[in-house]
């Protein structure tokens, strides 16, 4: 009989290919059986150094198979064969890299990466035989598809070999390959892992060596090195500083999205969510539930910083107005009080001119009609150039006022002050000329020297003419909001030109004659009543030169696109990458780029969110809703799924106002998009009000209608879900909500639903009994003697023992009360006549029942009545119910199979 040894040599020197392959795929037995003796160990290991020069590829093919086992096992057994891998293995595998060969090479490329991945390769074998090796065959002279698999090697075995040894002998090489001028696929392969080398690199050598290659790489000539890049863009990210990332990423990501190559495009708009979430800062993020929990104590001190600021700017803007009052200001003194207001202006630009309350306004107006006619006169041409200049103060106030008592925006909204389309801003010379040109008639005055009138007569009848002809032009547009404005302000200058100004004053100043208190009502009234109308018709020309030059008046109005695209701007990340983020849902997109690529957007929409912090959530708002309503089901599923996460980013207020119907309007989608939903409805119910989740009560008995019947997984989810909102809802809202969908789930067809049912049931009642009001467990216990126990199908009542079995299991409920409220219902299954019935009970009372320690120390009357029953299913007439009623689960072999859910049949 041959040896092992001698078995070897006889079928090592076979001529026969498939003689030799045995002898590779054995070598690993063969070491095993002579694992006890040293030198049988080095004799086989020789004989496999003198197997790997076989001329026959599959015979090196299939050694190279059994390399890594082989490895595995000279580690295990060092003591006795030291040195094995290193001075034998080891060799064969790096040698391997260069054979002629495809499928050897392959074959030595896995067993290489293994043997690293493992750590069998000693640090020193890897810096002086793997790497030189490994850089000989990256040479320019070298074959240019081994190249190509040295280079890919390189790159992922630079995460094993750690940053030291990839810095001092990988790095400089793989920058070479990166400029490869002759093979595009060595630069593709290096595109392709470029994020893993600069992970394993870190900061400063991905700056310093790695950037400029990989902007080469960006602007490379061939399609696909650009895509690669694309694809690896967020690691290379991950590696850089903030600044290199804003500055030098950022452009090179916004040529790739803009590449002619429709391939590279579409790898660029995947990758466009994940980079734009490598800018994410948690200190500046927002990432608080709470609104409340968001201001931490720098936004306080900054706050009061501003406060102070706007607190002194209007001293100063307060004192120039008082000023004024006390004399007609000059041509230097206004010029001195216009340069004031415009600083002013431009230090607060956050106020807007059409958002003025009419306090503001009516503060505004008192300050005019106080002045003497003349500089009533200016400062009325002063908001003609901007509504902000005379009330930048009570602005101002105002604001602060609306901040300590903490009203929001939409409490503060009335459409009164929307409803004007803005003034142009006219150069102040012209404007001062053009007040020079129309003023109020003398004979208007009719005497008076401190009443102003508003200048409506100085509209000639041509003017007038042209405003009729204007608003029939306008009328058949009138559905557009800011055509509907337009039409209304030119409607009041022609109701106001059609005025007699004389008559009115006439009639106003007989009735205000009386006392001097008397004529200053009149002035207040006068001016206070027609504000709007008269700085209308003065402006009335240049509104008139705003639609003759064909002007777009949506761009004036406070909901232009200019004012949308100014509303969507942010700090946080490069505008031009959320532009062209926020453009992925344009339908022309999914034409040019790709068919998916809402679905995209919407995938990494949770990341972008959370990188802008929610208050920047306007500039995705839109984005949001529109991927919401998307045609293709697919993309909602994606929101569907991931709603919970950006409810827990944006906190409840904006959650309640943005999320919740965008949540309701997935609730009565198709299955695809529920299912997202349901999956994580604990998750976002407790993120709401309990009000508003008591909302959603209604609504979870429409999960257990769904368009496939056989969709059973879904009520399984459903089942699950109800479990963890349990502990959302108090006891009333269990017992009138939950409980019957979880009895009508106890009754499914499919039994994997029932199972975790029963677990819903059991939990149900649990809960139902910690609540302080006891009536509601009674009466649920009572229910389910009802509607099982007493049930006339077999199922029923086999469904009664399972939720006793699972109360029992959990401890979901005192022993004592147990044994009054279901004991007795439980032991009448004894006579059931359905022997599948007896079988589960008979489990339940022997190995869970039982077993609990207050049937085992108590001598109480319900013990005795169990162990009755217990004795009379040990002499029933069915097999299996004798079994099971008098085996002890730990005195047999098929105990498992017993306490097994799966040995009761259905």
């Amino acid at each position: 009989m041959l040896t092992p040894l001698g078995r070897l040599d006889k079928y090592a020197a076979s001529e026969n290919i498939f003689n030799r392959q045995m002898v590779a795929r054995s070598l690993l037995d063969t070491l095993k059986e002579v694992s006890d003796d040293e030198r049988d160990c080095i004799a086989v290991l020789e004989r496999i150094s003198r197997l790997a020069d076989d001329s026959e590829p599959t015979v090196r093919a299939e050694l190279m198979e059994q390399v890594p086992r082989i490895a595995v096992f000279c580690q295990e057994n060092r003591p006795s064969i030291p040195y094995a891998f290193s001075k034998y293995l080891l060799p064969i595998v790096v040698r391997y890299l260069a054979d002629q060969n495809n499928q050897v090479r392959k074959t030595s490329q896995a067993a290489l990466l293994v043997l690293l991945e493992q750590e069998l390769i000693e640090r020193y074998d890897v810096e002086t035989k793997v790497c030189p090796v490994l850089i000989e065959l990256t040479a320019p002279d070298s074959n240019d598809d081994v190249k190509t698999e040295a280079v890919a090697i390189m790159c992922k075995m630079a995460s094993m070999v750690g940053k030291d040894i990839t810095e001092r002998l990988v790095l400089p090489r793989f920058c070479e390959m990166c400029c490869d001028c002759r093979m595009f696929h060595v630069r593709k392969v290096c595109a392709a892992n470029f994020g893993d080398i600069c992970s394993v690199v870190g900061q400063q050598a991905t700056e310093e060596m790695l950037l400029p290659r990989f902007s080469q790489l960006c602007s490379d000539n061939v399609w696909g090195v650009r895509k690669a890049c694309a694809e690896c863009f967020m690691a290379v990210s991950c590696a850089t500083s903030q600044e290199v990332r804003r500055t030098k990423l950022s452009t090179l990501f916004i040529n790739l999205i803009s590449d002619p190559s429709r391939w590279v495009r579409q790898a660029a708009f995947q990758s466009l969510g994940p980079f734009i979430s490598t800018f994410a800062n948690p200190s500046s993020s927002g990432h608080f539930f709470k609104e409340e929990e968001s201001k931490n104590t720098e936004d306080h001190r900054s706050a009061e910083e501003d406060s102070e600021k706007i607190r002194d700017t209007e001293d100063v803007t307060t004192e120039d107005v008082h000023s004024r009052t006390e004399k007609p200001p000059s041509d230097a003194d206004f010029s001195d009080f216009t340069i004031k207001l415009e600083n002013t202006r431009e230090d607060h630009n956050p106020v807007p001119s059409n958002s003025q309350s009419e306090t503001d306004y009516q503060t505004e107006t008192f300050l005019c009609c106080t002045l003497s006619s003349e500089s009533c006169g200016e400062i009325a041409d002063e908001n003609k150039q901007s509504s902000s200049f005379c009330s930048i103060a009570t602005l101002q106030e105002s604001g602060l006022r609306s901040q300590e008592t903490s009203l929001s925006e939409q409490e503060l909204y009335n459409s009164f002050h929307f409803w004007r389309t803005p003034l142009p801003e006219i150069d102040i010379d012209l404007e001062l000329q053009q007040t020079d040109q129309i003023m109020p008639d003398p004979e208007i005055r009719e005497g008076t020297k401190d009443v102003t009138v508003p200048a409506s007569s100085n509209i000639t009848m041509a003017t007038r003419k042209e405003l009729e002809e204007m608003i029939e032009n306008l009328e058949p547009h009138i559905d557009d909001p800011d055509v509907k404005a337009q039409v209304e302000v030119l409607s009041a200058a022609l109701r106001a030109s059609s005025l007699d100004p004389q008559e009115e004053t006439t009639a106003g100043i007989g009735k205000g004659m009386d006392s001097q208190n008397d004529q200053l009502n009149y002035k207040l009234i006068q001016d206070d009543t027609v504000p709007l109308i008269s700085d209308t018709v003065e402006n009335i020309d240049s509104t008139l030169r705003y639609i003759h030059n064909d002007s777009d008046l949506s761009t004036n109005s406070s909901f232009s696109p200019e004012e949308e695209r100014k509303s969507k701007v942010q700090d946080v990340v490069p505008q031009a990458l959320l532009d062209q983020y926020l453009s992925m849902t344009d339908p022309s997109r999914a034409q040019t780029v790709d068919t998916e690529i809402a679905k995209h957007c919407a995938y990494s929409l949770p990341g972008v969110a959370l990188t802008l912090g929610r208050q920047n959530w306007h500039c995705l708002k839109d984005t949001y809703e529109t991927l919401a309503s998307d045609m293709q089901w697919k993309v909602r599923r994606t929101l569907a799924f991931s709603i919970h996460e950006l409810a827990v980013i944006l906190g409840d207020q904006l959650t309640a106002g943005d999320l919740v119907p965008v949540f309701n309007g997935f609730l009565k989608d198709l299955d695809e998009v529920r299912i997202g939903v349901l999956k994580h409805l604990h998750d976002f119910l407790k993120l709401l009000h309990l009000d508003k989740r008591r909302e959603y009560l209604y609504q979870l008995q429409e999960f257990l209608v769904t368009d496939n019947s056989r969709n059973w997984r879904f009520r399984y989810e459903l089942a699950e879900q109800l479990i963890l909102l349990l502990d959302i809802y108090s006891a009333r809202d269990i017992y009138d909500y939950l409980r019957p969908i979880a009895l009508s789930l106890c009754a499914d067809k499919v039994s994997s639903v029932r199972w975790i049912s029963y677990k819903l049931v059991s939990e149900i009642v649990k809960k139902l009994h910690m609540a302080s009001t006891s009536t509601f467990v009674v009466d649920f216990m009572n229910e389910l003697v009802e509607k099982f126990c007493r049930c006339p199908k077999w199922s029923g009542r086999q469904t009664f023992v399972f939720i006793c079995q699972t109360v029992i299991e959990d401890d979901c409920l005192p022993m004592d009360q147990f044994a009054v409220q279901l004991l007795p219902h439980l032991l009448h299954l004894a006579s059931d006549r359905v022997p599948n019935v007896r079988v589960l009970l008979a489990k339940t009372l022997r190995q869970t029942l039982l077993e609990k320690e207050y049937f085992l120390n108590s001598a109480s009357s319900h013990q005795e009545v169990v162990e009755q029953t217990v004795m009379a299913l040990q002499m029933d007439d069915d097999n299996d119910v004798k079994y099971f009623a008098s085996v002890h689960p730990a005195s047999s072999k098929i105990a498992d199979d017993a306490m097994s859910t799966a040995s009761s049949t259905y």
